[in-house]
């Protein structure tokens, strides 16, 4: 006779995948970061544009900034780009460059300090 128990679990191997991993629960497309992605790649398509008459188009890395211009611009159309959305973006930048120096002195501030705190260590079992 089969416990109830046992009646109740499924099959170790059998034919259902693991709960939570069928298509019916996979990611959705987030349709607004693809585009925000595609907005920084413009921008930085302006900057490599920015950049290639100061290394020169026939330069070993002017050759190389070329390539890769004509690998990104397939994916972002001309003009897509605003004034407007170019500087946005280096806002962003630079409102995340002065959090990191921040981080960094108070990272600095912390390991000048005698008997700072120390980096925490794994508890001994």
């Amino acid at each position: 006779m089969v416990s109830p128990v046992a009646s109740m679990t499924p099959p170790a191997g059998g034919d259902q995948p693991p709960f939570g991993t069928s298509p019916a629960t996979g990611p959705t497309e987030n349709r607004g970061m693809e585009m925000a992605g595609l907005q920084q790649l413009g921008v930085v398509i302006k900057a490599l544009e920015r950049i290639l008459p100061l290394v020169g188009a026939a330069s070993d890395s002017g050759k190389d900034v070329l390539k890769a211009l004509n690998s990104l611009s397939k994916h972002v159309p001309a003009g897509s780009v605003t004034p407007a959305a170019e500087q946005n973006q280096l806002q962003q930048a630079q409102i995340r460059s002065v959090q990191a120096g921040q981080q960094a002195a108070q990272l600095r501030q912390q390991q000048a300090q005698p008997g700072g705190a120390a980096p925490p260590q794994a508890a001994a079992a």
